[in-house]
């Protein structure tokens, strides 16, 4: 009997230590994804072997090497992202919510918000535009419109999904609804900087008619927005500015997502007991540099709960069915009348504790908010950047043409590129 405990006790400990492996808790997810925004844009970019990276990594050095000026590396990062990802998922994987329940929600590759895949179609056009492959920016304009429709199409189907869970789960999914309300969220899935950034394309080489539908597209996104107005208007009389300088800055960081766990009651067997399940939870950022005159363009925060929102309800459902199948697992040990059952039932607790957490994946290099700066051409050759009336930096631009500058400000520092635009 001992020889028998002692053998399979091994067994069991060493599938734990392998379930544990697999699993990636949380905590250590956190703590990497931290690391990444604490040496942003301050480290080397591992470029090796992009086909094998999962989505997360992609994405990360994707961005990591469009900071370090490896523009066509960046690209193609973006591209092979493209290709695994080739439309919007429905979130009704079957082997993904079986790799799920028996392994924990981080076992599986990262699945990319819908944001994520407009986010890489506005890397890519500026890509381009910084290679001066405008044929290819149209192609990607065109390309990214199409998919920001698709995936208006499933956020629909996807609230219309969730408004059935709501009405069979009033609970749980009650005051998760409640919590969400207090975060700002768009109506849609939108990213108004690529709208806008189309249009300016579109407004500097003279095609008019699609400047102007996608300068109203932008427009109806951020109507407080006065530089979008005056480059609408611009579009609308069939003239395009001179001596003009756009300037795209983002700062801060998008929302990190930490593990909380709440506990719920359920009916078991004769009585009431309670489960206790793994959700994340947003956290954000206020580590900004504001740029005195910019004006906002794109809310990442409220991009990113546009989304999170819907989906924190079903990973919470989700949680909740497989945590009260886990009290089954370990009832069932516990009670199988086997000399056995204390050792199993031992085995089915500790199994259910490293198996149960939340995915606290995100792309999480995303900036927190994107603005614009648009102004003359002063001759003077440089365009200073002033926050709180501090001068921050400043940027050499040849004294005439229209110019696109993209700032990237982090703790680290600023990635600054300058583009001539036609």
């Amino acid at each position: 009997m001992r020889l028998w405990q002692n053998s399979n006790m091994f067994k069991l400990l060493h599938f734990l230590i392998i379930v544990s492996l697999l699993t990636g808790c949380s905590a250590t997810v956190e703590s990497r994804l931290d690391s990444i925004r604490g040496d942003y844009m301050n480290t080397s970019v591992n470029a090796d072997d992009l086909e094998s990276k999962n989505n997360l990594d992609l994405l990360i050095t994707a961005d990591a090497l469009f900071h370090s000026d490896d523009i066509s590396g960046a690209d193609n990062a973006y591209e092979i992202f493209n290709r695994k990802n080739p439309g919007v998922a429905d979130g009704g994987d079957i082997l993904r919510e079986a790799a799920s329940f028996t392994f924990g929600a981080n076992v599986n590759d990262y699945k990319p918000y819908m944001m994520d895949s407009l986010f890489v179609s506005y890397y890519q056009l500026w890509a381009a535009l910084i290679d001066g492959r405008y044929d290819d920016a149209r192609v990607i304009i065109n390309q990214s419109y199409s998919r920001q429709t698709d995936m208006s199409r499933a956020y629909e189907k996807l609230i219309e999904s969730n408004q059935k869970s709501f009405a069979e789960n009033t609970g749980l999914t009650t005051d998760l609804r409640n919590e969400n309300s207090k975060w700002t969220a768009y109506r849609d899935i939108m990213n108004p900087a690529l709208m806008y950034l189309s249009g300016l394309y579109f407004l500097n080489t003279g095609d008019f008619n699609n400047a102007k539908t996608y300068l109203s597209r932008a427009n109806g996104m951020v109507p407080k927005n006065s530089f979008i107005v005056k480059d609408l208007k611009n579009a609308e009389f069939g003239t395009t500015p001179k001596n003009t300088v756009w300037v795209f800055i983002e700062d801060g960081f998008a929302p990190k997502l930490t593990e909380q766990r709440i506990s719920l009651p359920i009916l078991h067997g004769n009585g009431l007991t309670t489960v206790t399940i793994a959700i994340s939870e947003p956290v954000f950022s206020n580590n900004t540099v504001r740029i005195d005159d910019a004006q906002e363009l794109a809310n990442v925060d409220a991009m990113f709960m546009t989304e999170y929102g819907e989906y924190r309800i079903n990973d919470a459902l989700r949680a909740f069915t497989s945590a009260s199948a886990r009290v089954a697992l370990q009832s069932t040990m516990y009670n199988s009348r086997s000399d056995k059952a204390p050792l199993l039932g031992l085995f089915s607790t500790l199994y259910s504790e490293f198996t149960n957490s939340a995915d606290v994946r995100t792309w999480a290099t995303l900036p927190k908010t994107i603005s614009v700066l648009r102004m003359q051409n002063n001759k003077s050759g440089l365009i200073e950047l002033r926050s709180n009336g501090n001068l921050i930096d400043k940027v050499s631009v040849p004294t005439s043409g229209n110019y696109l500058i993209y700032v990237r400000a982090a703790p680290t520092g600023y990635d600054i590129k300058t583009i001539k635009l036609k």
